[in-house]
């Protein structure tokens, strides 16, 4: 398919935060084109008949508590073009190695006497930091999906908390989850649950900064759950695509994109593999993977030298390996509570988190792997026929460490001895299976690079003004009118549309005051941030 276009805008690549800016820029009346290499759109955000007929599953993510409570999503309306979310009876279960079991539910009651099972007292510690969240939940949701630095939600938020209690907040946001954990709650219980949140953003349970992911996550799980998409995963996708059509925006499959055009040091359009060229009037936005938008696409010849060599710095996440299941029944749990659950964690406390988290970072595999699993037929019935279940599961290991199809199967059979040994029974059940090793899934989505599934990792030296590297924190980029639409920008991994929204901003912003003030702003950003060192060239 040819692309030859002039249009408004250009965005390399299909995934949800790039047709998330498509659609924001067709409302202010731009002309949009999308081009995908692929030939399906939705990037990590799939679903497919992979396992067996009648099974459905999400290639890769697959619930959605940020997507759910995403101003960004929210605002599009996505609802009136058929997506619908789909909850479990309960968000998640975290089984622990001694086969004990806390539960997350919406319900905050539920909640409490899960927790407080485990250690008289943290119920109520628990409807605490409920009461924080409801507190500073809409500053703070609006403050995450913004440009850094986000103002006036800052402003709302200080507003709602005062001095004091602010200064108690910042203090937190930089704690790893285990000290506020310890802090919070005495029982292992909820610390389980907030650390086992934390690594679902890379974050061990010593990391700075873990303490406030786990928190985010726990209480979108109390707030709103853990939802999938009614149908799949690509609803999300189809409903994105289905609204930018409406709107007069063209979406091109099949078509790698080679060269992002720049000229004069501004972006000027995309060349294709195919050697056509798209045009771009007012902008060129990429979701697409930082390193490979910056050395593939633009070329370091027009990025100022400072910025390469931070770029050498970028850090990914951990690699990833996972199983899709067709299942003839459900899993058989021995934790009960486990059966109505959406989430599983499997089956590591917070010391056992720890020792693993440490492992990921030696490039040692891990002795004793943690699991996350999800019950999809549990959430959504219409992912299997009834009376079984599609399920899934990942666990994460060192980079370089999985490279072959053998090297992930005996990842898998770890993952599944794991589960039978806390479900008996579980292997009968299992009529067919998909895997997905790290190889696998870069040569499926090369955003995807040897399987990390946040496009770089979410330690804080690496979010805010450090991401991709550091910067403005915001999707302007060394080339003018070039904006960093995916998930390796301010505010990183999940399905969110938060940096995909950002880009689209941003971008309006700048070509509304036509050139002038904005331009010689960032540009002025830029030449302080990657002027050559004064000093070593380690500073």
């Amino acid at each position: 398919m040819t692309v030859d276009a002039r249009v408004d805008a250009v965005v390399v690549g299909a995934g949800h935060n790039g047709l998330v800016a498509a659609n924001i820029l067709a409302d202010a009346g731009w002309s949009v084109l999308v081009v995908e290499q692929s030939d399906i759109p939705g990037g990590a955000v799939r679903s497919a008949e992979m396992t067996a007929p009648g099974f459905l599953s999400d290639l890769c993510s697959a619930f959605y508590p940020l997507g759910a409570a995403s101003p960004v999503l929210g605002g599009l309306g996505l609802d009136r073009y058929g997506l619908r979310w789909r909850h479990a009876p309960t968000v998640l279960a975290h089984v622990l190695p001694d086969g004990r079991c806390v539960v997350l539910s919406r319900d905050l009651d539920e909640t409490r006497a899960s927790v407080d099972s485990f250690a008289p007292g943290d119920g109520d510690a628990w409807s605490e930091s409920h009461a924080l969240w409801r507190q500073v939940r809409e500053p703070l949701l609006d403050a995450l999906f913004r440009p850094f630095p986000p103002l006036l939600p800052a402003v709302r938020l200080a507003r709602a908390l005062g001095v004091a209690d602010g200064l108690r907040l910042a203090r937190f946001a930089t704690m790893p989850v285990r000290r506020y954990g310890e802090e919070q709650f005495r029982g292992d219980g909820a610390r389980a649950l907030l650390a086992g949140n934390a690594l679902h953003a890379d974050l061990g349970p010593d990391g700075a900064g873990s303490a406030i992911f786990g928190w985010l996550l726990a209480m979108l799980a109390q707030d709103v759950g853990f939802p999938v998409p009614s149908g799949g995963a690509s609803r999300i996708v189809d409903a994105l695509v289905a609204r930018l059509a409406e709107r007069g925006g063209r979406v091109v499959t099949g078509v790698p994109v080679t060269e992002v055009l720049v000229r004069a040091g501004r972006a000027q359009g995309i060349r294709t593999a195919g050697g056509d060229i798209a045009l771009a009037r007012r902008a060129v936005l990429a979701d697409v993977a930082a390193p490979a938008l910056f050395r593939d696409l633009v070329g370091e010849k027009h990025l100022p030298g400072r910025f390469v060599r931070d770029l050498d710095r970028f850090e990914w996440d951990d690699a990833t390996v996972k199983v899709d299941w067709a299942l003839s029944g459900p899993i058989p749990w021995r934790a009960e509570q486990a059966r109505r659950a959406g989430t599983v964690h499997l089956d590591a406390d917070v010391d056992g988190l720890t020792a693993y988290s440490a492992e990921l970072a030696t490039g040692t595999v891990p002795a004793n792997p943690f699991v996350l699993l999800g019950q999809l037929t549990t959430a959504d019935p219409s992912r299997s026929p009834a009376g079984t279940e599609s399920a899934w599961a990942y666990t994460h290991v060192p980079r370089g460490t999985v490279e072959d199809a053998a090297a992930t199967r005996r990842h898998v059979d770890r993952i599944e001895a794991l589960v039978e040994r806390h479900a008996p029974g579980f292997g009968d059940l299992i009529v067919g299976r998909y895997v997905q090793g790290p190889p696998d899934f870069q040569a499926e989505n090369p955003n995807l690079v040897d399987g990390a599934l946040n496009a770089g990792t979410s330690a804080l030296h690496q979010q805010l003004v450090f991401r991709p590297v550091p910067g403005l924190g915001r999707p302007d980029t060394p080339v003018d009118r070039l904006y960093l639409a995916g998930a390796s920008a301010h505010p990183g991994g999940g399905v969110h549309g938060g940096p995909g929204a950002n880009a689209a901003r941003v971008a309006l912003v700048r070509d509304g005051l036509g050139g002038g003030v904005y331009a010689a702003g960032i540009r002025a950003a830029n030449r302080a941030i990657y002027a050559p060192p004064t000093t070593s060239p380690s500073s």
